[in-house]
This record gives C-alpha cells, structure tokens and sequence, in this order.
C-alpha cells in the first residue's frame, strides 16, 4: 500500500525558469541559504525568522511571512548542501514543498531554479486560486531576480567576490 501523501491530490509543480546569475554557485548558496535575510533582496519575503536557530538545516523550523498570505511556519526536510533544499508547510487538508536550487554551468555562471509543489484538496484549491501570486513571486524570489529590494544582496555578492579569487 502507498502512503497516504501519494495518494492526495496534488497541483502540478511550478517550476520557475530560473535566474541566471554571474557568480559561482557556492557564493550565490552562501546568498541563497541565508534565509533570514531573504526581505533585504526579494519584494516576495517580509520577513523570515529561524525558531530553531541559524542555519538550514533538515529538522529547523522558519516563521515566514510574505505579502498577502498569512504568517506561515515552513520546516526544512531535506538539504544537499551547495545544491538545494526543500522545506516544507502543512496546513489543515494542505501541504506545500518548495524546493530552491543552485544548479552550477558549465561557463563558471548558476542558474537558480525554484519550485512549488502543492498537495491535499485544500493546498491544490489553494494553488489553483493563488496561480498568479505564486508565479510572481517565483519569478522574483532568487538571487539575481529583478526587484528593488535586491541591491543589499548583490552588496554581499560583490563583497564575497573580492575574497573569491575566482568569480
């Protein structure tokens, strides 16, 4: 028999395109895994506070809060360091994965891809209502997306590349 979650209903998982940025990956996942400072560089995050401490680690929980949703508590289920997490939100008939990426390329640049994944009846009648929001938010929620809240990252990028001898 099959777990339960398998079983669900699930919304398709929306996977931005991805943004490509000119930095190494390991500098851009240095960016990217310092969540708590997300609301300095992305106009999709508030605020987010780690509850267990700093760091992303599997088993540490964040209170997110973004424009237009509610305060939402996420917990971090799996990490490859250098190249991706998921963590993870569950609701009431909903659970929600979202998985960020750091995806080195062949010509020195990172490609930085996330995606969302919304399973139970209620989380896919939520992802159904909230189809547009969630694109947006997507769409400008990496390191290197446009938006005016991202120039104190692309501060820290610069920062890292002059100790980087090899951007």
């Amino acid at each position: 028999m099959r777990p339960a979650e398998n079983l669900s209903v699930r919304c398709s998982n929306r996977t931005n395109p991805g943004t490509t940025s000119t930095r190494r990956a390991p500098i851009v996942w240095d960016v990217f895994v310092d969540v708590e400072r997300w609301a300095e560089w992305t106009e999709s995050i508030e605020c987010i506070v780690a509850l267990d401490g700093p760091g992303l680690d599997v088993g540490k929980r964040f209170e997110i809060e973004q424009p237009r949703l509610p305060r939402l508590v996420w917990g971090v289920i799996a990490v490859e360091p250098g190249a991706s997490w998921t963590w993870r939100q569950r609701s009431a008939g909903s659970t929600t994965l979202a998985t960020h990426e750091v995806l080195p390329r062949g010509d020195g640049r990172t490609l930085v891809r996330q995606r969302i994944d919304q399973r139970g009846p209620v989380g896919v009648a939520v992802g159904v209502l909230m189809l547009r929001l969630t694109k947006r938010y997507l769409e400008n929620g990496g390191p290197g997306a446009q938006g005016a809240k991202r120039a104190t990252a692309l501060t820290g990028l610069a920062r890292r590349a002059q100790t980087d001898p090899h951007p």
